[in-house]
């Protein structure tokens, strides 16, 4: 999967956060609910080919949807991992992390939840108003 076909439209997924230059989508996988993903739309093939600005607007947008996350899942602790094997496109996992859920001080990426698709849509709704709600 390229992360270029959601910018385009083509690989319908729960958008969080989007402007000219960056879009937020949540994780059809997700380590835990909430799982997110914070991508520039224009192609790069990892986060340190970006130049230094876009890298800072990058994690300006993925700071908010951070602190979005915080909120709705009512936790101080959301891990950001610029992995990138799987996904052929630079981009930022935002996991919201919970005492009881299951994974180790990183997350495992064997543990994947299950979400059905109508709780996926509400808490991109939650998230989208959060970031609404809470000035750039």
């Amino acid at each position: 999967m390229c992360v270029c076909d959601i910018v385009r439209g083509t690989n319908p997924h729960e958008i969080v956060y989007e402007d000219a230059e960056y879009l937020g989508f949540l994780d059809r996988y997700p380590l835990n609910p909430g799982h997110t993903q914070v991508i520039p739309k224009r192609h790069y093939r990892w986060v340190w080919d970006m130049d230094r600005a876009d890298i800072g607007f990058l994690f300006m947008k993925t700071r908010r949807v951070a602190k979005a996350l915080q909120k709705v899942f009512d936790t101080e602790w959301v891990i950001a991992d610029t992995g990138g094997i799987g996904v052929p496109h630079a981009h930022v996992h935002l996991v919201p992390r919970f005492e009881d859920d299951g994974h180790g001080e990183l997350p495992d990426p064997k543990i994947l939840r299950e979400i059905p698709d109508a709780e996926m849509e509400e808490i991109a709704r939650k998230v989208r108003l959060e970031i609404e709600r809470t000035p750039a």
